[in-house]
């Protein structure tokens, strides 16, 4: 991991831990209810609207902003990279496929094989809810590789490598196997106890958009997957 140039914690932006800035990015761990981007439907305040403000530092004509470069879904928690410019934002998602992300869950029940892929076309109805079609034509293929880390009290922890990138993916591709992710109040069980996601970022590795170094950032483990399964002990990133 490179030398951490996390700005003093009062001029940290409240609620929203930077693990990582430079002139071209800043790398944060998003907590789980926060949006990352505003939509349509709502205007509540986002990762986005947070660091625009952050990197205005209070000034309302400063022509500072950053970019979005990828989302987590507004109940998944951990690592989110934004860019500070157009061109670090093209680079980024122009080398996406080069990035490697992984990430820990907590599911229901036990999974067989204990390793594998999840293949499927992916495709959203008019509720926009996620579900995975044989018609190529409707949806976009997405492939979700998971490891079992440990078993306990009927959960399972996994490690889950995303190998792309879909609305929804990991959650709808675990549920429709049968284990879905603990929290999950729309791919999940109709009453769960357990109000939080058990979806968490955990690392990332990628290209940097200007000096081409390879960085790697992880994040600890959310208090939930300990309550759930226990102490945790996981590969590092």
């Amino acid at each position: 991991m490179p030398a951490a140039k996390r700005p003093p914690a009062k001029h940290q932006p409240k609620g929203l831990p930077i693990l990582y800035e430079d002139r071209d990015i800043i790398v944060v761990e998003k907590p789980g209810g926060l949006l990352t981007m505003g939509t349509d439907r709502d205007k509540s305040r986002t990762v986005h609207t947070i660091l625009n403000e952050y990197v205005r530092k209070g000034d309302p004509r400063s022509r500072n902003r950053v970019y979005i470069v990828h989302r987590l879904d507004r109940e998944t928690s951990g690592i989110l990279i934004l860019a500070k410019s157009e061109p670090a934002k093209s680079f980024l998602q122009g080398h996406w496929q080069e990035t490697d992300k992984r990430y820990l869950t907590v599911v229901y029940g036990q999974l067989a094989p204990k390793a594998g892929t999840i293949s499927s076309y992916l495709a959203e109805n008019s509720a926009f809810k996620v579900y995975s079609t044989p018609d190529p034509a409707l949806g976009r293929l997405s492939h979700t590789e998971y490891t079992v880390l440990k078993e306990a009290k009927g959960f399972s922890l996994l490690e889950i490598h995303l190998l792309t990138g879909r609305k929804h993916q990991i959650r709808v591709h675990l549920s429709e196997k049968g284990n879905p992710v603990v929290g999950d109040g729309k791919y999940g069980r109709g009453s769960d106890a357990h109000g939080t996601l058990a979806l968490h970022a955990r690392s990332i590795s990628f290209t940097h958009p200007v000096s081409g170094k390879r960085l790697t950032f992880e994040t600890g483990i959310p208090d939930l997957f300990t309550r759930l399964v226990g102490k945790i002990e996981t590969p590092a990133a």
